[in-house]
């Protein structure tokens, strides 16, 4: 569910037209919905409802201060994979005891900085990043309290590029050298285990992978347990899906805290879980705006204001987005076929090819549908291009939660050497 529709013909933002805001920030600009975004995390915490669970916000889905602040009022913990992602989350009031800090490539100085702030817990990758982990925490004089991420080999993913939990990624310990990897723990000073972790994928739209993997991971406790690890956490990861076409139907938040609740069941852990998209992915919406209409000998181009750098996922994964006119069209009305293409000068900057839609002319707006996780997080300045805005609407109230910088901004980190003055 989300909070966009149509009101005396024009879409709205929750009460707040879309026009409006393109009038007033420019395009494109993002447009986050606040209750959405409540909407979805306590839909979340109700599915969970007794159970002893952290809903750890996964920041790299939308990072903006204002999105966080919003879920933090929710009691939304974070997940997160570098020191600016801890750092945006304990700015936005998120606790240290509610963050947990997962990725690969954790430096010294990230690692410190999760130490220093006393966070909930480290999700280890491998056997070198526990031997850091462990000097750092001796060095601060801190316990670490530590989950292992493990690869238990199972395929999901809505595309092979987010898929994480087969063999060959880069991601967890392979699973045949998970229980020496908690030995390794045991033997060290400085870090302590307290959970297991498992992530296999992104847009996820079936129960059985993720049960297949929650069950290996359930076996693999009971015999930590009986070799003596106190574990005590079970970190199940994220990657529920979410429809970005009317015919998608992913299973929904009940389904899944279900199938949680029975594969756990008896054995007294805390359920941690690391939603992104689900949150995030229908409460944002781009609009861009049409500059031209460019008929070919086989198909007709609709060029628009938005570029692949704003939004990488259908160059990135060939994503889907829907498309709504910010101006509503009716059942009567003419419709045509468009690829609707951006001004980047690359050929995968396209959002959709041979897409049937309502005839457009220069000027008309287009919302890009179900943009809310992995827009502006993954949106850079390429073609010396500055970043979207970002809008966050509240009911009928809107603010800019992220303006465009100016050019002299997007060039200030640079410097010319002295040879070239």
């Amino acid at each position: 569910m989300h909070h966009f529709h149509y009101r005396n013909g024009r879409l709205h933002c929750e009460d707040v037209s879309l026009d409006d805001i393109a009038d007033a920030v420019g395009t494109p600009v993002y447009v986050y919905s606040s209750a959405t975004f409540r909407r979805h995390a306590r839909v979340i915490g109700e599915a969970f409802e007794g159970m002893d669970c952290l809903i750890a916000y996964s920041v790299k889905a939308n990072g903006n201060l204002g999105v966080l602040k919003t879920l933090a009022a929710e009691g939304c913990g974070a997940d997160v994979v570098s020191g600016g992602e801890l750092k945006r989350a304990r700015a936005a009031g998120i606790p240290a005891s509610k963050i947990v800090f997962s990725g690969v490539g954790k430096t010294r100085e990230e690692i410190r900085l999760g130490l220093g702030e006393g966070i909930h817990q480290f999700n280890i990758e491998s056997a070198a990043e526990l031997s850091v982990l462990a000097e750092e925490a001796q060095a601060l004089g801190r316990t670490a309290y530590v989950a292992v991420r493990v690869n238990p080999d199972v395929a999901a993913g809505g595309h092979p590029n987010i898929s994480t939990g087969k063999a060959g990624d880069k991601f967890g310990v392979p699973w045949d050298d998970a229980e020496k990897a908690y030995d390794q723990i045991a033997a060290t000073a400085g870090v302590e285990a307290v959970g297991v972790d498992v992530h296999i994928g992104s847009q996820i739209d079936q129960i059985a992978p993720m049960r297949a993997a929650f069950e290996r991971v359930v076996s693999l406790i009971k015999r930590l347990r009986e070799k003596g690890h106190s574990i005590s956490r079970v970190d199940v990861g994220g990657g529920l899906g979410i429809p970005y076409r009317d015919t998608d139907s992913p299973p929904p938040p009940a389904e899944y805290a279900n199938m949680i609740r029975d594969v756990t069941e008896g054995l007294g852990l805390q359920v941690i879980l690391e939603p992104g998209r689900v949150i995030a992915g229908n409460a944002g919406v781009m609009v861009t705006e049409a500059l031209y209409i460019k008929p070919a000998p086989e198909r007709t181009f609709l060029i628009v204001d938005a570029g692949m750098n704003d939004l990488m996922r259908p160059a990135l994964y060939q994503a889907h987005h829907e498309f709504m006119p910010l101006r509503e069209r009716g059942a009567s009305d003419e419709t045509t076929t468009y690829d609707v293409v951006g001004p980047i000068c690359e050929s995968t900057d396209k959002f959709a090819a041979e897409r049937t839609m309502p005839v457009m002319e220069q000027g008309d707006r287009i919302a890009i549908m179900s943009a809310g996780a992995y827009g502006a997080a993954l949106s850079s300045q390429y073609n010396a291009r500055p970043l979207v805005a970002e809008v966050l609407v509240n009911g009928d109230k809107f603010s800019v939660v992220r303006r465009r910088p100016s050019f002299d901004e997007m060039i200030a980190l640079e410097t010319t050497p002295d040879w070239l003055s």
